[in-house]
């Protein structure tokens, strides 16, 4: 447990950061490279931003009106309000699209990629299509979709405990509930409107 973090702060440690540290990876992401995150308060979202500026990239991050300086204190570099921009008419191209809350589509990000860019969402697209393209696109060489499968491992822990306590990471808590409360948890969680994680207090 990171010296700096309580108890339920820790809890959400790898809870998002996790994936989204397995899908980075995945795409490779170098220092310098552009990188679009979709969906970027989320527990998976919020984690992306802040490890992408860990390994050096360029983050434009996409989110709601509310969270635009929420997603800046994150580090990202450029914000996109989807409440009032359209990021599909962004002007630069990126290296890799990271679609944390599986609400885009390959097809509707392509145009957004460069030659050899990378997509990968979380969820698995409309009618299975992600399973399908992340066989079928890598072959041309070119613009691809990957499907990479979740995995956590002892040292992705420490790593994130490291990062933690040098103050390049930190899990964003949207609220906490109390044992007896989560049915309630689990409802507010399920409207897809919160930021971050959500804590269930076991006992005081």
């Amino acid at each position: 447990m990171p010296d700096n973090l309580s108890f339920e702060e820790a809890a959400a440690l790898t809870e998002g950061a996790h994936y989204a540290l397995v899908d980075i990876r995945a795409a490779k992401v170098e220092r310098g490279q552009n990188v679009l995150v979709y969906g970027a308060t989320g527990a998976i979202g919020s984690a992306a931003v802040q490890l992408l500026k860990h390994f050096g990239a360029t983050v434009t991050a996409v989110c709601n009106t509310k969270n635009v300086g929420l997603v800046k204190s994150l580090g990202a570099d450029t914000v996109i309000d989807y409440q009032t921009q359209d990021f599909t008419k962004a002007e630069d191209r990126f290296d890799f699209i990271f679609d944390a809350v599986g609400k885009s589509s390959f097809g509707q990000c392509k145009p957004l990629l460069t030659k050899k860019g990378i997509y990968i969402s979380t969820e698995l697209g409309r009618n299975g299509e992600n399973l399908f393209l992340a066989v079928t696109t890598p072959i041309g060489g070119g613009k691809r979709l990957l499907f990479p499968i979740p995995s956590i491992s002892k040292q992705d822990v420490v790593f994130l405990k490291e990062l933690v306590e040098k103050g390049e990471y930190k899990p964003v808590i949207d609220r906490h509930y109390h044992l007896d409360q989560i049915v309630e948890a689990y409802k507010y969680v399920e409207t897809g409107q919160k930021t971050g994680n959500v804590v269930i207090k076991m006992a005081e």
